[in-house]
């Protein structure tokens, strides 16, 4: 899965799926979308933060806790400053 954040001044983070028909039929894109609403649902998502995450056909044959590793690891990359140059 791909995951891009952005701060926001809400006050509360915020979750946007982008499940394009390239990842597969609609019964397979609404799994993809459920697997990631829970995985933020477990996640500890700082306040204030717009996540958006693409996800990828791998994923829906991967174990649960190995994509919630890899989703707080992107979170947790997004929490850093970014390096200067880029």
């Amino acid at each position: 899965m791909t995951v891009m954040t952005l701060r926001n001044t809400l006050g509360f983070s915020r979750l946007g799926i982008a499940a394009t028909r390239k990842l597969g039929s609609a019964v397979i894109r609404n799994r993809a979308k459920r697997l990631v609403r829970e995985l933020f649902r477990h996640a500890d998502v700082p306040a204030s933060l717009d996540i958006v995450v693409i996800p990828r056909s791998d994923m829906l044959d991967a174990d649960f806790r190995t994509l919630e590793s890899e989703f707080r690891y992107a979170l947790r990359r997004a929490g850093r400053p970014a390096r200067p140059g880029r």
